[in-house]
């Protein structure tokens, strides 16, 4: 199969049987529900780019393992350019769907597992490299969704997994068999984690040696029995069951976060990756974690990208584009914008090729992506709402609208310019509320925020990573203190 399209992602997912709930009931048919299916039509929109010949370049690769033609979301990163157009993708995706498409978790998961396990069967003489080459062989020829899964539920912030009162804070496994292994344990704050078809879980953080039980890595299918779903409450969610499309903000695309509870599940031994080993926990979270801080210099930027278009268009709409200061807001999220999409290129320019043949971001320059992410969003969203001023936050419903004693009203005191419809005033503004209050909000903020560890996990990322005693050099050099070197003339 290779490349799936669109409507094959659809059925495959109707055939899958979950435990799923939401808003306290029991959800059966997740595809078709309005609050669930925008978020899936996000990911359909990766299959459906794949298939473009316009995207073909960097929506596609060809296969390490098989040589094959794939989507790149299944792709092992084999040079700089492929990390490039990793971002170059995102980018796109975030354009086109003004939402979180959902499969970069997973694209991270894959490329820091690969190298990982490669190094730990180097050093223990485990066979996990080839169990998951084998697994990624399956997952590009099947062209499937696998939603990444770090992080635990931690309980105790203050005590590592082994201290905590309950310790099924942190997913472990608790029987070893013949033929497998048992865990239990919780994911949170998994992406788009129903619109998949497997799940690839990783530890959550560094641990040690009387740790092992938490030192796990695997992969199962959604419809593992023992695995529940509970759906994540966002803001403005239940605008969905209302019918309708104006106060949704974004019409058609979505994205959804999730609890995820192993209820005792069982894994068999092929579909394990890591075991105990400890000593490797921490190069497979720095790993991840640089890959999907890199990813925020991509997805982040496609929707900025959508977010200064609303609020250019907002501007039109209102009759104050031609104001200085809406031209220096503009320019002022352009610029924020660019530089996020600048880092994530940068940290993959300068990436590197690691011992298992794949390629790895620069991972000082990835952190200071992920931290200007964390800022500079927020910024995007507040010149945005600035832009489009306070009607988007007191502007009546659409059945107000259409409501035949008052709508008349409604429209007459919400117009704006003559030649502009109210009704395209009424859509942009409930799109930029989407954005930067409603449900994107999710993905566009909060997640730039808190995914792929908070702002400071960067910082003290940054600090292991940055050289400031050569710095030092650096300046003691050009001021006489150190001898120069160099100066032989």
């Amino acid at each position: 199969m290779a490349l799936k399209t669109p409507q094959q992602y659809l059925d495959e997912l109707r055939q899958m049987d979950i435990e799923l709930y939401m808003f306290g009931e029991k959800v059966e048919n997740r595809v078709d529900h309005p609050v669930i299916r925008p978020s899936i039509n996000s990911v359909a929109m990766t299959y459906k780019l794949a298939l473009d010949p316009e995207y073909e370049d960097i929506m596609t690769a060809t296969s390490n393992l098989t040589g094959k033609k794939i989507n790149r979301f299944t792709h092992l990163h084999q040079s700089t350019d492929d990390l490039i157009k990793k971002v170059k993708m995102q980018r796109l995706l975030g354009q086109k769907t003004g939402s979180c498409f959902q499969r970069c978790v997973g694209l991270d998961a894959f490329n820091a597992l690969y190298s990982t396990t490669f190094e730990i069967d180097q050093a223990h003489g485990t066979e996990y490299h080839q169990r998951f080459r084998k697994y990624m062989e399956y997952v590009q020829e099947n062209d499937l969704v696998v939603d990444g899964c770090m992080t635990d539920a931690r309980g105790d912030r203050s005590k590592a997994p082994g201290q905590q009162p309950d310790p099924d804070a942190y997913l472990r496994v608790v029987e070893r068999r013949a033929d497998g292994i048992v865990v239990r344990g919780c994911k949170l704050h998994q992406t788009g984690m129903i619109n998949s078809h497997e799940i690839l879980v990783m530890p959550n953080n560094s641990l040690k040696e009387n740790e092992k039980d938490w030192a796990v890595s695997f992969a199962i299918p959604l419809d593992t029995p023992g695995m529940i779903y509970v759906y994540g409450r966002q803001s403005c969610d239940t605008r969905r069951l209302e019918g309708g499309s104006v106060d949704v903000g974004n019409v058609h695309f979505g994205g959804q976060e999730v609890m995820t509870i192993f209820n005792d599940v069982f894994v068999p031994w092929e579909r394990v990756f890591m075991d105990g080993e400890t000593d490797f926990t921490t190069m497979l979270v720095e790993r991840f974690a640089g890959y999907h801080r890199q990813s925020y210099g991509g997805c982040k930027v496609g929707v900025g990208d959508a977010l200064i278009g609303a609020a250019k268009a907002i501007a039109d709409y209102q009759g104050t584009s031609k104001a200085s200061h809406i031209k220096d807001k503009l320019v002022e999220m352009c610029h924020l914008n660019e530089t996020l999409y600048g880092c994530g290129i940068a940290c993959s320019a300068e990436g590197r090729k690691t011992a298992s043949g794949n390629y790895l971001i620069d991972l000082l320059l990835a952190n200071i992506c992920k931290q200007n992410v964390t800022r500079f969003p927020y910024e995007i969203a507040r010149l945005a709402q600035d832009i489009a001023g306070g009607l988007f936050v007191t502007m009546p419903s659409e059945k107000d609208y259409e409501h035949p004693v008052i709508g008349s009203l409604v429209k007459k005191y919400t117009a704006s310019r003559a030649d502009v419809p109210v009704e395209h005033r009424q859509r942009m503004l409930r799109l930029i509320e989407n954005l930067t209050l409603g449900t994107a909000a999710v993905g566009y903020l909060t997640e730039s925020m808190h995914g792929a560890g908070s702002p400071q996990a960067q910082r003290i990322m940054i600090t292991r990573l940055i050289n400031l005693e050569h710095r030092k050099e650096l300046a003691e050099t050009l001021c006489g203190i150190r001898e120069n070197p160099d100066i032989d003339w």
